[in-house]
């Protein structure tokens, strides 16, 4: 679906990405991320055709963004982050505007605005001034304008900023409905939206991908050490004392419960070392029950400081 291969770019004697290659297939959300400054930005506004490329190739549906680019247009709806909005324009008479400079086909024009409005949720404001609205109706309608034309590719940059926590939920929500229809790729700050929502993510640093795959994955590959909690009952010392002796078990931190003689205890192991049956017998020997075991995967926004952390070292 969309295809970017060695892009490149540069500002002078300053390059803001390169030999960036990745891919986004049908249906997709990726998810991309990057400290300020990184290119993001530019690699957006390279694909949605704002800004050219020094070299490299980018695709969207097939089609190459410097040779066709009126038929790669067509095929993307873009939601910069501060949404392209006419104030002093009704919501309606905008999103009536935004369909004839897309040029889509009159007779199918108020049906899909009709349909645009009721999928973000917008009807009931569609005779009000845009400048008169919340910042929440406002991110709406920037959405909205661009789905005009069903486009096939959405691209997304920081959609829920500034909005409430009620307000980012419906906006995820709607987000991950419209990767039934739509390919996105989505740019956010907020790394727990980026978990809830993408399948994949790209995180870029300094110009270049530092990491490519799912939030899943990069956790796994990015973990020095594993880290689960397990809840015990017994008494604590001798639990931390019984759960340092066993191999492979890098630290132990107890977090006492509100429940007599019941605690729960952090533990840090060695990576590639399942230290869970050995837990279990060592226990088992002493009559200390587990009562829940939860695994601590490293977080996304673990990954990407270490990301750039690591990378600002190395320079």
């Amino acid at each position: 679906m969309i295809e970017i291969i060695d892009l490149t770019k540069n500002y002078g004697l300053i390059t803001g990405v390169k030999d960036l290659n990745f891919r986004v297939e049908k249906g997709e959300i990726l998810g991309f991320l990057g400290p300020n400054g990184a290119g993001k930005s530019t690699t957006m506004n390279i694909i949605t055709g704002f800004i050219p490329s020094t070299s490299g190739t980018v695709k969207v549906c097939g089609y190459d963004i410097l040779e066709n680019q009126m038929e790669v247009k067509k095929r993307i709806g873009y939601l910069p982050e501060r949404p392209p909005l006419y104030f002093d324009m009704v919501v309606k008479d905008f999103l009536y505007f935004i369909s004839e400079l897309k040029l889509v086909d009159k007779k199918k024009r108020k049906s899909q605005i009709n349909d645009i409005m009721e999928l973000v949720k917008i009807t009931n404001v569609k005779d009000r001034m845009v400048k008169n609205l919340s910042k929440g109706y406002k991110q709406r309608v920037g959405l909205a304008q661009s789905l005009i034309g069903n486009p096939e590719v959405l691209v997304l940059d920081e959609p829920t900023v500034g909005l409430d926590p009620q307000q980012i939920i419906e906006i995820r929500r709607l987000i991950k409905a419209l990767s039934k229809e739509h390919t996105i790729i989505l740019s956010s700050h907020i790394l727990p939206e980026v978990s809830a929502v993408c399948d994949r993510v790209v995180i870029i640093n300094e110009g270049k991908i530092a990491a490519i795959d799912t939030p899943e994955n990069l956790s796994k590959g990015f973990g020095k050490s594993t880290k689960f909690t397990i809840r015990i009952a017994g008494p604590q010392k001798s639990i931390v004392n019984l759960l340092k002796e066993v191999y492979g078990i890098r630290y132990v931190e107890p977090h006492p419960s509100n429940e007599k003689d019941i605690c729960d205890y952090i533990i840090e192991t060695e990576k590639d070392i399942d230290v869970r049956r050995p837990v279990f017998f060592e226990l088992a020997k002493v009559g200390y029950p587990i009562l829940e075991l939860k695994s601590l995967d490293m977080s996304l926004e673990d990954i990407f400081l270490r990301i750039v952390t690591e990378e600002k070292e190395v320079g």
